[in-house]
């Protein structure tokens, strides 16, 4: 039943975090439609290969079939920061308050602690990840409006994005270690990870965690703690500008 139930604003979140990027970036309507006619391909292609057997446990052996996903998400918008310039003033013009908005999503990460509460999902994994997403998301609402009407120090965004970045990093790192039938398992008291390899929760590890990570970098970018950058002054934090891409 919670698998059910999860399935719609596990579909919602995706539709809105796409949709909210691709609607805030300044790119041309023909771009628009092409990075929204990807998604769905990305999502159809997926379903398809799920459907086929293709995240099956064993499937890939020894590596969990939901590591190919989430690598392939993570690397191309990794990538894109590298190899497409463009990619990256669109990413960076996108208003502050709305990227940080968009992780309310992971309030549905109690999802994981009613898993975990059904005997479905193993501890550490699902209450680190669970509560984790859950405080995330909560803190994100509030931090979103105070940023946006400048009445919040650049210091405490950055705080929050680091913490909502190490949570998704730990709970990845807890997943793997949980996953039976893996050589590196580390964690083999409970049910294991398994059932993050099933709909409608394979969406979170292959989809939504990995363009969360980027939106954290972006993020990082737009407050001049990446790699590469200078610091933002504070009065143009709220809105961003495509030229912070520069250097």
């Amino acid at each position: 039943m919670i698998d059910l139930v999860a399935a719609i604003p596990l579909s919602c979140i995706f539709a809105a975090v796409v949709g909210t990027l691709v609607a805030l970036a300044p790119v041309s309507r023909g771009a628009r439609l092409s990075l929204l006619a990807g998604a769905g391909l990305w999502i159809s292609g997926f379903l398809a290969v799920y459907a086929m057997g293709g995240f099956a446990p064993g499937a890939t052996g020894p590596v969990p079939a939901v590591v190919y996903p989430f690598s392939a998400v993570l690397a191309a918008g990794l990538f894109a920061w590298t190899l497409a310039p463009g990619f990256r003033r669109a990413m960076l013009a996108v208003p502050l308050p709305a990227l940080v908005a968009l992780h309310s999503g992971r309030l549905f990460g109690a999802f994981f602690v009613l898993l975990y509460a059904a005997g479905r999902l193993p501890a550490p994994f699902a209450p680190v990840a669970g509560w984790g997403d859950v405080a995330v998301g909560a803190a994100a609402i509030p931090i979103a409006v105070l940023a946006g009407r400048n009445a919040l120090r650049p210091r405490w965004i950055a705080l929050w994005n680091a913490v909502g970045a190490l949570d998704l990093i730990a709970a990845v790192s807890l997943a793997l270690l949980s996953v039976p039938g893996t050589p590196f398992r580390l964690f083999k008291d409970g049910p294991g990870a398994a059932t993050m390899g099933t709909l409608p929760w394979i969406l979170i590890p292959s989809t939504l965690v990995p363009i969360y990570l980027v939106v954290h970098w972006t993020i990082a970018w737009k407050l001049g703690l990446a790699p590469g950058t200078a610091r933002v002054p504070r009065a143009s934090i709220p809105t961003g500008a495509a030229d912070l891409s520069a250097g």
